[in-house]
């Protein structure tokens, strides 16, 4: 999950673990110049980690970790095209399932798989062409979300179904973060893809007469607008995660103010990979090998409030009460999202921006 937002926040700035460049001036030709102690990885604005768990990476290997936040995956995919022929960084975390085709398909990418991987790695990688290229890390499920306190207080039953959020009852309650500018807002839109077909833009036609607010990103709607999101806002239907509620459980209780409909979520993974041309892609496969360990997966629930890929690895206490994950998540076929995900979004913006 993204919550609680100032906790995010204020980690999801680019963090150092401070080293001195080695190597830097040498007039080494570029194939036997030594690689640096220092590795840049660039990460999405939610990026988080115990200090503890990458001081630990530094440790075992002798490699610090240097941390440039590009903010939302879909802006930091975009980056990383702009810059593959100078690349700003070595590795990336953050590219989804959603964007992970156009960083392949733009040579963004250099070739690498960790040799020891967690058996359930498998069931989140990308397959065909499009192996070898990212190393699944973790995954969450994008849903609706909505803030019981209010809808009982309100005497109103909330809703359950995509249609429901359609329906006049709920006028004005609803905020998403944008399909274009957010990728969790490109996920519902391929929720609602995924759900309705071809019939989609009949569906958005439908929000969009039911008032639905449309925000630039997660944090926007989530923090600013939900009435459950620590802020004033006064819409209690959002769009979020499914491990979003756990964070919600008031101090003093034992239960969360909000739930989240589990009909309603698109599954959403999210990668690392070596940029192609990374000037230390030895080092920065070492730290993707490091993010695969029980460790860095034990500490990502906490730490990003995200599922780790290793299915094996213990949920924190009430994660499997109060945020299971879908079981039956929206699928859209990532060879289609390929294919078509340029004209969605176009259609998308033109609907949205009538």
């Amino acid at each position: 999950m993204r919550t609680p937002i100032k906790k995010f926040i204020a980690a999801s700035a680019a963090v150092t673990i401070a080293a001195a460049l080695a190597g830097c001036g040498s007039d080494e030709p570029k194939a036997d110049r030594p690689e640096s102690k220092t590795i840049t990885l660039a990460t999405h604005d939610s990026w988080n980690m115990d200090k503890k768990v990458l001081a630990d990476f530094t440790e075992q290997t002798g490699i610090t970790v240097k941390l440039q936040a590009h903010g939302d995956a879909g802006a930091l995919t975009n980056k990383l095209v702009l810059t593959k022929d100078d690349p700003l960084a070595d590795g990336v975390f953050g590219i989804d399932n959603t964007f992970a085709t156009r960083a392949i398909d733009e040579g963004v990418l250099a070739k690498y798989t960790p040799m020891v991987l967690p058996g359930s790695v498998k069931s989140f990688a990308l397959t065909g062409d499009d192996a070898g290229y990212l190393t699944p890390i973790d995954y969450g499920d994008v849903c609706i979300n909505v803030d019981d306190t209010w809808f009982a207080a309100k005497k109103l039953a909330p809703p359950k179904t995509f249609d429901d959020l359609a329906d006049p009852r709920y006028k004005n309650l609803l905020v998403v973060p944008g399909a274009t500018s957010s990728s969790p807002g490109l996920a519902f839109l391929l929720a609602t893809i995924g759900t309705y077909g071809d019939d989609w833009k009949d569906y958005w036609s439908d929000l969009l007469d039911n008032g639905v607010k449309i925000d630039a990103g997660w944090s926007d709607a989530y923090e600013v607008d939900f009435t459950a999101g620590g802020g004033k806002g006064d819409r209690p239907i959002v769009l979020s995660y499914s491990s979003s509620p756990p964070f919600t459980v008031p101090e003093g209780g034992d239960e969360p103010t909000t739930s989240a409909l589990l009909d309603t979520c698109f599954r959403q993974v999210e990668y690392a990979g070596v940029l192609a041309g990374a000037k230390n892609p030895k080092n920065m496969q070492k730290f993707i090998d490091f993010m695969t360990t029980r460790e860095f997966q034990a500490a990502l629930p906490d730490n990003m409030y995200v599922y780790p890929v290793d299915t094996t690895t213990p949920l924190p206490e009430g994660w499997d009460t109060w945020a299971p994950t879908a079981p039956k998540p929206v699928v859209v076929p990532a060879s289609e999202i390929t294919e078509k995900r340029a004209d969605w979004l176009r259609e998308w913006r033109d609907l949205t921006t009538r």
